[in-house]
């Protein structure tokens, strides 16, 4: 997604003077491109990110449309007071942008993991959060989501190749993008993780069981109407995401069915709990976490014929 996203944004500041990018010294081998176009309006801030996020904030304030680009630690949970306190309460149009969701810095290890970048962009009114399944998703939102008014937060994927099946880079802010009706199981999926529930769904439904896939790439403002519907016509849903169960896709699934009395049982596929090694590759974190295709199938199975004893 990061080279759809420079790309989109090189067609979008060819257009929009106001438009400048920001990064923490991260991006090489991705960014160069807009900087060679560019340069006047491009800064590398060095590791500094929450000094970053107040230079954006002041660009902001100034009549621009700031990104800021980092890896989702260091986008999100580094400067967070600051974007609480600049963006979010003065409603600026700063973009942050964290790539690498989920474990795909896999071997740097739980200091790069982004885990918990939605929950607490959720926490904040007044901010937008994205997190597009792949790369034709993630232009699709760019190109809906950029001129919006406030701030918005884009959790974005390192995967320029992979797509999900049937997604066709479809978005609307505040909808959910359905794929199938299945009428035993919804895998409602959120980020990069969802070609994993894809490929769940396809060996769920070889192996008979009626599945459908809902992607929420708009968590904020929230698909209520979307996840509403489809969770009253099914028994169970399990919500995947490369994140805590905590705070993310699972939470806000949780919260609608609460809401709005549902009677779907829900199974919440994600992190738990405090990381521990050993640490490993993206594929390796997320079977250890259940979050493969396999593991989902097997979760699937046993929430639905569960074994007695």
């Amino acid at each position: 997604m990061r080279t759809a996203f420079v790309q989109t944004l090189i067609e979008l500041a060819d257009t929009d003077p106001r438009i400048v990018l920001l990064t923490g010294d991260l991006g090489y081998s991705v960014l160069e491109p807009f900087a060679a176009r560019f340069p006047k309006r491009f800064f590398n801030v060095g590791v500094a990110e929450q000094n970053m996020v107040g230079v954006a904030t002041g660009l902001a304030e100034g009549g621009f449309i700031p990104f800021v680009y980092s890896i989702v630690t260091f986008a999100a949970l580094r400067p967070y007071e600051f974007i609480r306190n600049g963006p979010v309460l003065h409603q600026l149009p700063v973009r942050i942008v964290g790539v690498g969701g989920g474990f795909e810095y896999g071997h740097a290890g739980p200091t790069h993991y982004g885990l918990e970048d939605v929950a607490i962009m959720r926490a904040q009114p007044g901010i937008t959060c994205i997190a597009p399944a792949d790369h034709e998703q993630a232009r699709s939102a760019f190109l809906a989501t950029w001129a919006l008014p406030g701030p918005v937060y884009y959790r974005i994927g390192k995967d320029d190749r992979t797509t999900v099946p049937g997604l066709a880079g479809r978005f609307v802010l505040g909808r959910a993008q359905k794929i199938g009706r299945g009428s035993d199981v919804a895998l409602i999926a959120m980020g990069a993780v969802s070609a994993e529930a894809a490929a769940a769904a396809e060996e769920l439904a070889r192996q008979g069981v009626s599945c459908s896939l809902v992607v929420v790439a708009s968590v904020t403002p929230a698909p209520v109407e979307d996840l509403v519907a489809e969770l009253s016509r099914v028994p169970l849903a399990i919500t995947v995401e490369a994140h805590s169960v905590n705070g993310g896709i699972g939470s806000l699934v949780a919260e609608t069915i609460a809401d709005h009395g549902l009677p779907c049982r829900l199974v919440r596929c994600g992190v738990r709990g405090v990381l521990r090694g050993p640490f490993g590759g993206q594929d390796y974190m997320q079977r250890a976490h259940g979050l493969s295709r396999a593991a989902l199938v097997q979760t699937a199975l046993h929430a639905l014929h569960p074994v007695a004893g």
